[in-house]
C-alpha cells in the first residue's frame, strides 16, 4: 500500500446528486486507503462562497483553470463512469489527461448505456488503462480492492 504514497489522483465523477457524491465518496476512500492523494472537484476544489459575485464567465474561467491545474498535477485519472452517459465534464477531464500522458482507469456499475453493442463510447474506453465494470456495486468494489492490493494504479 505505501508503494501509492504521494501518487496523486484526479477523480472524475459526476457529482450534481447527492447519491452521485455518496458514492463518488466511498470510492475515493477506497483510493485513499491505498496510499493515494486524491483530488475530488467538490470536495477539494472551490467553497460555493467563492463563487458569490462572480460573473458566468468567471466562474468558467476559475473552475476550467482550476480543474485543469489538478489533472495537470495528477499522475492518475479515475473516472466515475455511472450515469445515462459519462459526465460530459469527466469526459473533457479525461481526453486532458490522456493527452498530458497520464494513466487512466474507470469504473462502471450502470447498465443504461448501450452503443452499436459497446458499453462505453470508443473514445472513452480507447484512453482507459481499465476499466473496472459490475453492475453489483459491492461486488465492483471488491474487485477494486483485490486490484489495488495487486497492482496498484
Amino acid at each position: 500500500m505505501n508503494s501509492n504514497k504521494g501518487k496523486r489522483v484526479y477523480f472524475a465523477c459526476p457529482m450534481f446528486a447527492a447519491m452521485e457524491k455518496e458514492y463518488g465518496l466511498k470510492l475515493t476512500s477506497i483510493l485513499e486507503k491505498y496510499g493515494y492523494d486524491v483530488f475530488v472537484p467538490f470536495r477539494d476544489g472551490y467553497e460555493a462562497a467563492q463563487f458569490e459575485g462572480k460573473t458566468e464567465e468567471q466562474l468558467v474561467e476559475m473552475i476550467f483553470e482550476k480543474d485543469l491545474e489538478e489533472v495537470k498535477k495528477a499522475d492518475i485519472v479515475f473516472f466515475l463512469l455511472d450515469g445515462r452517459a459519462p459526465d460530459e465534464g469527466g469526459c473533457v477531464e479525461l481526453g486532458m489527461a490522456y493527452a498530458y500522458n497520464k494513466r487512466c482507469y474507470g469504473f462502471k456499475t450502470d447498465t443504461r448505456t448501450v452503443e452499436m453493442s459497446l458499453d462505453l463510447n470508443p473514445m472513452i474506453t480507447g484512453c482507459m488503462r481499465k476499466i473496472f465494470r459490475n453492475i453489483d456495486g459491492d461486488a465492483a468494489i471488491a474487485e477494486l480492492e483485490d486490484y489495488l492490493s495487486e497492482n496498484g494504479l
